[in-house]
């Protein structure tokens, strides 16, 4: 079987970097970093990782030839949350359809259905938000994976789902990252919504239950 190829945007980014390492070992897909910089471009080639230059505030639409999937794990870490964690998403997503991708896979988080429940966090859960809801109605298949607090704990590989938790929580990059590789495939999750935390169940079976 062919591997396909998968567009990592935030490829450089912490969680980015460990989904593009679980890609890259997987027997199925084909990672290829989405970077700002040449660079950063140079690094992954150097590691045998494809790499493509690509500005989620310019134009992207390049980006996605030749990707059967995406992995959207790009974040402005508050800086630019309209530019980047919204109308860099919207773009992407817009990309994907048009260059006939068949999945995207969204790295959203908890609140981005009701951003009013942070304070401090309440412009960015607006924009997680608005980018998750243009990728429900953009017509291509998704999941949203929305977990809690990230922290940079070792993997457990286990994790809780739930369409929505009543509960806050965390949850480590490594397990996040799996999450994300986990639901790439087409039968997975597919056009779902969901939430995770730390938990007891395996990601492959907890994505699949």
């Amino acid at each position: 079987m062919k591997k396909e190829n998968v567009l990592v945007a935030g490829a450089n980014g912490t969680t980015g970097r460990i989904i593009v390492d679980l890609l890259k070992e997987s027997n199925n897909y084909n990672p290829v970093a989405m970077v700002r910089k040449k660079e950063q471009k140079e690094d992954f080639e150097k590691n045998n990782v494809s790499a493509i230059l690509a500005d989620l505030e310019e134009d992207v639409s390049h980006a996605t030839d030749n990707m059967q999937k995406v992995i959207f794990a790009a974040g402005s870490g508050g800086k630019n949350v309209i530019g980047v964690d919204q109308e860099g998403a919207k773009k992407l997503t817009d990309a994907a359809k048009n260059s006939g991708a068949s999945k995207f896979v969204m790295l959203s988080s908890m609140g981005a259905d009701n951003p009013s429940v942070s304070d401090d966090l309440q412009d960015y859960l607006e924009a997680k938000q608005n980018a998750d809801e243009h990728l429900k109605s953009s017509g291509i298949d998704y999941s949203i994976v929305r977990p809690g607090s990230l922290n940079n704990n070792k993997g457990s590989g286990k994790i809780k789902l739930d369409k929505k938790f009543d509960e806050m929580g965390e949850i480590s990059r490594a397990d996040v990252a799996k999450t994300l590789v986990e639901v790439l495939d087409d039968k997975v999750r597919h056009n779902e919504v969901f939430e995770i935390l730390s938990g007891n169940t395996e990601i492959e079976k907890a994505v699949r239950s």
